[in-house]
């Protein structure tokens, strides 16, 4: 999740970063169009951020939910994952072994 986060927020930062330097660009600028523009991305910037927050905050518990839970059952997790595996293995298998035929 970490190496997610690290490459999600440069991208969002910059988005933000690029808006709000368009908004400060186009601030001399006179015109009722140009103003509502300029309210929209600031709206849009605001929302954005908060639907940010709420994202970052339900992934966090979402991850320590699921760290918790493998901690009071690792031996539960250990065969759920290998079973997972195995599937995933089998179905791999079955599909390559039906493109060389």
């Amino acid at each position: 999740m970490d190496k997610q986060k690290q490459a999600t927020t440069p991208d969002l930062s910059t988005l933000a970063d690029d808006a709000r330097a368009l908004v400060a660009a186009t601030a001399d600028v006179a015109g009722e169009k140009v103003s509502q523009a300029r309210k929209r991305l600031a709206d849009a910037l605001e929302s954005g951020k908060e639907v940010y927050g709420r994202v970052r905050q339900k992934a966090v518990e979402g991850a320590e939910a699921a760290d918790q839970c493998v901690r009071e059952h690792p031996y539960q997790a250990i065969g759920i994952a290998c079973g997972i595996g195995a599937i995933i293995g089998y179905l791999v298998a079955c599909r390559c072994s039906r493109n060389h035929d």
